[in-house]
This record gives structure tokens, C-alpha cells and sequence, in this order.
């Protein structure tokens, strides 16, 4: 399974969103994102999953290296997109919060663990990213 996350990078910040009670990772901070469908390509997963989840149209600036992860039920592979707002301002459909992060306030967070990875694998990256 391919499961798409976008990296929302806005005036030297970076966008979480955290689950709500009823999810499968209850107030977990992620990306947004979700499931790429059956003969969908990854891109386009990623603007309908953020269109759908935040009511915004993104620009993809950058695909980032994928990540395989298994909470234990399915593995699945994590594809992340760096991304900015094209249009649009972000009201919130599937989550209950959002937190515009700067620098390592990321660390402050209760990540779900498939995000928390990718963080750690991009954190230079992701620095670089919020200059």
C-alpha cells in the first residue's frame, strides 16, 4: 500500500495536523495525506487527499524519498511530498488541530510513528527547508 504525506512549508514553517479521538492513531500529530488509489499516480493522490483534508489546491515543489514502515497490521509505503499552498485558506475536514512548526518545535509534538521516522530521516533536509 502507498500512502502519500505532504510537507506544507509556508514563511519558514512546516504544517501538522493531529487525529482526532475516533482515528486509527488517536491525537497523533501527522502530514496530511492518505491512501493512494487503485491506478492513481502518487501526485495526484496528493493534491485530491489535501484538497479533500484541508479544502486548499497545493503546488508540489518536491517528492521526497519514500519510507516503508508497519504499525504491526499492513506495511505500507510512506511517499512524501514537499509542497506550498497554491490557493485557498486551510479549514480542517478530518482533523481536529493544526500547528504551523518552526525550526524543532516538531520535537515538542506526539507524532504518529510512520511521520516521526520521516522526520528523523529528513530533519537536515527539512531545516534547509525552513530558512
Amino acid at each position: 500500500m502507498e500512502v502519500c504525506c505532504a510537507i506544507i512549508i509556508r514563511e519558514g514553517k512546516m504544517l501538522a495536523v493531529q487525529k482526532g479521538p475516533g482515528s486509527s492513531h488517536p491525537w497523533k500529530w501527522e502530514f496530511p495525506g492518505g491512501k493512494v488509489k487503485l491506478l492513481e499516480s502518487p501526485e495526484h493522490c496528493m493534491v485530491r487527499e489535501i484538497e479533500e483534508e484541508l479544502m486548499v489546491r497545493i503546488k508540489i515543489v518536491q517528492r521526497l524519498e519514500a519510507i516503508e514502515f508497519d504499525y504491526g497490521t499492513k506495511p505500507f509505503c510512506l511517499l512524501p511530498f514537499v509542497c506550498r499552498i497554491a490557493s485557498g485558506e486551510i479549514h480542517l475536514t478530518e482533523h481536529v488541530a493544526m500547528h504551523w512548526m518552526k525550526g524543532d518545535e516538531w520535537e515538542s509534538l506526539d507524532w504518529a510513528e510512520a511521520d516521526r521516522q520521516l522526520i528523523l530521516k529528513n530533519k537536515d533536509r527539512f531545516k534547509t527547508l525552513l530558512l
